[in-house]
């Protein structure tokens, strides 16, 4: 009987995780936004959620990331921390791809400054109201079990 009613949260709890993700991806474009050569990367949305909550993969675990070696965080000492995240072994390779240059820069960094924030500022008032719409129905759970 809970199952029911938690299972209307189970898409909105991976739409938050991806969103999360694709946070880290935006703001690790504008952290290179003057690196020379950094080509910016971007997740699909739409297709790494269906991936996620559709057929065979209903589980997070399920699914594989498969990046370039340029684009993945290596260490290179033994005392370096590894990061941790969706990067490291979870979204495939069609959902996390390149975007599309709007302006040939001479050094070929591919980041656009006012498309990342823009991103960045819309991605966040997503994970927001994702956040306040499970908030919402947890309180609403709640609520129904205490019988208030």
């Amino acid at each position: 009987m809970f199952a029911q009613f938690t299972s209307g949260l189970d898409i909105h709890a991976k739409a938050l995780v991806l969103r999360a993700e694709r946070q880290r991806i935006i703001a690790s474009n504008i952290a290179n936004a003057d690196t020379p050569g950094y080509v910016a990367r971007d997740i699909n949305f739409k297709e790494a959620l269906t991936q996620m909550t559709g057929a065979g993969g209903s589980e997070l675990s399920k699914v594989s990331l498969q990046t370039s070696a340029s684009s993945s965080p290596s260490t290179t000492n033994a005392r370096h921390m590894a990061l941790s995240g969706l990067s490291q072994s979870q979204l495939s390779g069609s959902e996390l791809g390149y975007t599309v240059q709007s302006q040939p820069s001479a050094d070929g960094n591919s980041v656009d400054l006012d498309r990342e924030r823009a991103s960045f500022v819309d991605n966040s008032v997503h994970y927001e109201s994702t956040l306040r719409f499970i908030n919402g129905q947890s309180k609403t759970i709640l609520s129904a079990i205490q019988g208030q």
